[in-house]
């Protein structure tokens, strides 16, 4: 996991929850060993460390909707990453 995997993984758990590009989540999610599956249209589905959450694709927009950031942190939470150890 590079520095700005890091700077992303902060910026997921910071409350406000602050705009992020979807792009970069995806690669977080890789760079910490989740699988992905494409699913139909805009549905993805990520599998990490026996933890599997579906979620949508930003569209027409590149940024996360903030009720995608909230979920992606507790699919973090459940897949055991804590922010401040990695």
């Amino acid at each position: 996991m590079n520095n700005k995997h890091r700077k992303v993984l902060k910026k997921i758990f910071q409350n406000p929850v602050k705009p992020i590009e979807w792009q970069d989540i995806e690669k977080l999610f890789l760079a910490l060993g989740a699988s992905i599956a494409e699913g139909n249209g805009s549905r993805v589905t990520f599998s990490l460390n026996g933890v599997t959450a579906d979620f949508h694709r930003p569209h027409p927009g590149k940024e996360a909707k903030r009720y995608q950031i909230i979920d992606t942190r507790e699919f973090l939470t459940k897949a055991g990453i804590d922010p401040k150890k990695v």
